[in-house]
């Protein structure tokens, strides 16, 4: 049975402050990307003024860079710069660079961009940071390949790239590597789980980029375990989990891009899955879609113009952003995690629970944007304060995790650990 659920808040003695901010110098952010996470993003980085003195929010449509603006005005977070930018078009990113001469650029525009926004970063060497790996727009599957192939050049230059400082992957890597650090001498296995608890009213619809989730939905799932990669079908594996503060949901095994970082850095590790749940409308309604072709990323001739399916899907299902309002109830993120302390087995879950209307009340967000965005601005903050200040390109568990976790309990993110608890506790 659980035994103990502990409420961390950390508390150091003064030699082990060593993380706590090197300097009170403020820092210019350009933010690229204005969708849901975006409109998180820039409210939380108006909302800690001490350390982001000068902020730009761009965007391709600059109508979305607007009401996010007049958002942070009405509630009294000072004002941003605005501006339109192609993210697809490295010189433009440049020439937007060059102007705003920010410290960092954080990227939260859409996975297909990052590339070019590295390369943008890399020319005009400026760091950089985003939420969720690169993502070719014409093959649906992702990888950080092409990103870590920026390591030598990124160190060259004097700079860091911080790779995935999202909730998952971003927070649940940071949950792995604090638990190495201070429950754990070797982590054997890791089961990521994604719990979204919430209701928005409408028969379907994605909590975020409709493209990249169905996408990433209807693919084929991969765990590793032993060594190897083990390829599923979509959505073939379902276990029932009992998520704290919420009960028990279907959760499906999917392929996630932290598995793929998280086996390189965590030593020892055995096998690492990765769940998200999933109500039975959803999967209907998407199983229905695939089956007509909805979800087609190859172009198709309809009535002499060439259209790409899933991308015209997207035109028609209600955008992640409005869900904000009407969203009501609760998500669970968090990470199962079983290894060895001491020479004895051991287990615990670390998580946290995110109310949708909290959310919606604090910076006009559903939960989902609210737990991508909130990591952004504190990755950010690790970077700019020179806490995480290393050339190359990183994943966040590669960094010291203990004042991003300090910073998650002060954003409005907090976790709590259930400690001394097994397998039988959590699958019904």
């Amino acid at each position: 049975m659980r035994t103990r659920i502990t409420e961390v808040f950390l508390h150091f003695t003064p030699e082990e402050n060593h993380f706590l901010y090197k300097g009170t110098n403020m820092s210019r952010i350009l933010q690229i990307g204005a969708g849901g996470v975006g409109g998180v993003v820039a409210h939380k980085l108006a909302m800690n003024r001490d350390v982001f003195s000068h902020i730009t929010l761009a965007s391709r449509t600059l109508s979305k860079c607007e009401e996010i603006q007049k958002q942070i005005r009405e509630k009294n977070r000072g004002d941003i710069d605005i501006c339109s930018v192609d993210a697809d078009s490295v010189g433009e990113l440049v020439t937007l660079i060059e102007r705003v001469k920010p410290d960092l650029v954080l990227n939260v525009a859409l996975p297909y961009q990052d590339i070019t926004i590295m390369e943008a970063c890399l020319k005009t060497k400026t760091n950089y940071l985003d939420t969720a790996n690169y993502e070719h727009p014409d093959s649906a599957h992702f990888e950080y390949k092409e990103q870590w192939a920026y390591m030598n050049r990124y160190k060259d230059a004097g700079i860091s790239a911080l790779l995935g400082s999202g909730f998952d992957p971003g927070v649940t890597n940071l949950f792995c590597a604090y638990a190495k650090k201070h429950y754990f001498d070797e982590i054997h296995e890791i089961d990521i789980l994604d719990c979204n608890a919430g209701d928005h009213g409408y028969p379907f619809a994605t909590n975020f980029n409709p493209e990249i989730n169905l996408r990433e939905v209807s693919a084929k799932g991969r765990y590793w375990e032993n060594g190897e990669w083990v390829e599923t079908e979509p959505l073939e594996i379902k276990q029932v989990w009992d998520y704290p503060e919420i009960g028990k949901k279907d959760s499906y095994l999917l392929y996630h891009e932290e598995l793929e970082s998280l086996i390189k850095n965590i030593e020892g590790l055995k096998r690492i899955r990765f769940f998200m749940t999933f109500g039975e409308s959803y999967i209907t309604h998407m199983r229905s879609l695939e089956n007509v072709g909805m979800l087609g990323i190859d172009e198709v001739e309809h009535n002499g113009c060439k259209i790409i399916p899933l991308q015209f899907l997207k035109t028609l299902l209600p955008d992640p952003a409005s869900l904000a309002g009407r969203t009501k109830g609760k998500t669970n993120i968090g990470v199962f995690i079983t290894g060895i302390k001491d020479g004895i087995k051991k287990s615990i879950y670390i998580y946290n629970v995110c109310d949708h209307e909290s959310c919606f009340d604090e910076v006009y967000s559903q939960a989902i944007s609210y737990t991508t965005g909130v990591p952004a601005m504190i990755g950010a903050k690790m970077l700019v304060s020179g806490e995480w200040d290393r050339a190359g390109v990183w994943n966040v568990e590669e960094h010291n995790p203990d004042p991003f976790m300090e910073e998650l309990n002060k954003q409005g993110l907090p976790w709590k650990v259930i400690e001394d608890c097994n397998l039988d506790d959590f699958l019904k």
